[in-house]
């Protein structure tokens, strides 16, 4: 039985306008990519830290920006180049002549929303710096540690083409990311609409804060308190368990994935307005949590199979509890 405290029913209805207000939002900017948007938005509320990878020209920066302009709370745009040094990311210490001591100079990545931008194109000791952050919430320069502000997300984007002079993340460093998404160029219709509104300049820049840094907090909180069955929890297991063992797979699902998986569908659930997670939650949800958590073997790749089959076939083998609620 779990003794967790239930989101009440107003705090979850606040929590799904609020939810819906931001989509809004972002969508203005995004024309034809609501799913996306929704993904990006449960993992503000869940805490976690966002992948974009896609080709070039489909929006992964304006997404970014979006978000980041829908939250009223300091954000910072970070160019990863192959000349980018870890200070110019974390901050330095400047020593100041007048008062003969050393200053520490805080970097871009003290905001509360940090968009990484095209992060495979700097060194790994630079993106290093970055991830570090990410997992610890603080800074340590020259023995001092530095809290970065809160809430605090890092949107990064990677384009998995023109590889030579990148550094793609390692995989160790990937599951630091709660989730992993692409978007893909619209559909016929929304491009046409996108055309059509080619008086405006930058959709991104004309998105207006919705909500403010408390709020997201506030969600957050929310989030935390949605109630998840035994029966699913034991079903995260056993995809993480099976995938651990599965023929194709090289690296199987961490605990760490797992317990991303489980605070991505509490947000993901709040947002559709309840408080329990239900196994379509979970499906949803699959795919941009576990894909970039897993590797395949060299055979896997050499067949043609794809990290998307590989959770298909998890799927398809593990059957999803019916009930979400049976033992609360």
């Amino acid at each position: 039985m779990s003794t967790e405290p239930l989101a009440h029913a107003d705090e979850i209805a606040w929590f799904g306008e609020t939810f819906a207000t931001i989509v809004d939002a972002v969508g203005a900017a995004l024309v034809g990519k609501e799913r996306v948007v929704q993904l990006s938005v449960a993992c503000l509320a869940a805490g976690g830290h966002l992948l974009l990878e896609d080709v070039p020209g489909t929006g992964k920066t304006s997404l970014a920006r979006s978000l980041a302009g829908a939250v009223r709370g300091s954000h910072q745009r970070i160019q990863f180049t192959p000349d980018l040094l870890p200070s110019d990311v974390t901050g330095a210490s400047i020593y100041d002549p007048r008062a003969q001591a050393f200053e520490f100079r805080r970097g871009p990545v003290f905001a509360n929303i940090v968009l990484a931008d095209e992060i495979n194109r700097a060194s790994p000791k630079t993106q290093s710096s970055l991830l570090e952050v990410m997992e610890e919430g603080r800074v340590t320069v020259d023995g001092t540690t530095h809290q970065v502000p809160s809430p605090f997300m890092v949107i990064a984007t990677q384009n998995p083409i023109e590889q030579a002079g990148t550094y793609r993340l390692p995989e160790a460093q990937l599951d630091r990311f709660l989730m992993k998404t692409a978007i893909g160029y619209p559909d016929p219709e929304a491009t046409i609409g996108v055309l059509s509104g080619l008086a405006v300049r930058d959709r991104a820049a004309s998105v207006t804060p919705v909500i403010d840094g408390t709020q997201v907090l506030r969600m957050r909180q929310i989030a935390r308190s949605v109630h998840v069955s035994r029966p699913l929890l034991e079903f995260t297991q056993t995809v993480a368990e099976r995938s651990r063992e599965h023929r194709h797979v090289r690296l199987g699902l961490s605990v760490r994935g797992l317990l991303g998986y489980v605070h991505a569908a509490k947000a993901w659930a709040a947002g559709q307005g309840r408080n329990y997670v239900v196994p379509d939650d979970l499906k949803e949800l699959a795919v941009p949590v576990m894909q970039h958590r897993m590797l395949l073997d060299a055979d896997a790749q050499f067949d043609g199979v794809t990290m998307l089959d590989v959770i298909d076939e998890l799927f398809d083998a593990i059957p999803l509890p019916a009930a979400a609620t049976a033992d609360r």
